[in-house]
């Protein structure tokens, strides 16, 4: 009788132990899930690409800027998120015309200089485009003088 209390213990402090160790592998998985899950949510807070001014002084990692056309805004837009720069745009009315200031994050400058680059080519490529108002305004002259040489012949044939 006595071994079997004595076999009976064993057996509940064994069980105990493994609930025990259970609960506690249980208990490290669901903190191991909720840092997961706070440095997801951390990455989903960062704002990426175009933001206001404030944010970007927000982040605590200095802030360059550069001065961008009117004309070209759209496109500095394109490149910089092309390249995964965070930037900001800030309009200076006091000037006219008004300029515009792209802020971007000091640490981004090999991004930011890429951006630059190729932002410099492509309105250089576009400056060096022919105006298509000035080719529509040829091609109406070229049409006018055959469509007159066309009436002419029409006319002398019904003579």
């Amino acid at each position: 009788m006595q071994e079997e209390i004595e076999e009976k213990t064993v057996r509940l402090a064994i069980t105990t132990t493994k609930l025990s160790v259970r609960s506690f592998i249980a208990g490290v998985k669901a903190y191991l899930r909720h840092r997961q899950k706070k440095q997801l949510a951390a990455i989903d807070e960062h704002i990426q690409g175009k933001q206001s001014i404030d944010e970007l002084i927000k982040q605590n990692q200095g802030v360059t800027s550069m001065v961008v056309g009117d004309e070209g805004l759209r496109t500095f837009e394109r490149i910089a998120k092309k390249y995964g720069v965070d930037f900001a745009v800030m309009k200076d009315t006091s000037e006219k015309p008004p300029v515009f200031t792209a802020f971007f994050k000091a640490r981004d400058t090999d991004a930011m200089e890429a951006v630059v680059n190729e932002y410099s080519k492509k309105m250089v490529k576009k400056q060096e485009r022919p105006s298509v108002l000035a080719k529509l305004h040829k091609f109406i002259e070229i049409a006018k003088k055959q469509s007159n040489k066309a009436k002419n012949r029409t006319q002398e044939m019904t003579r």
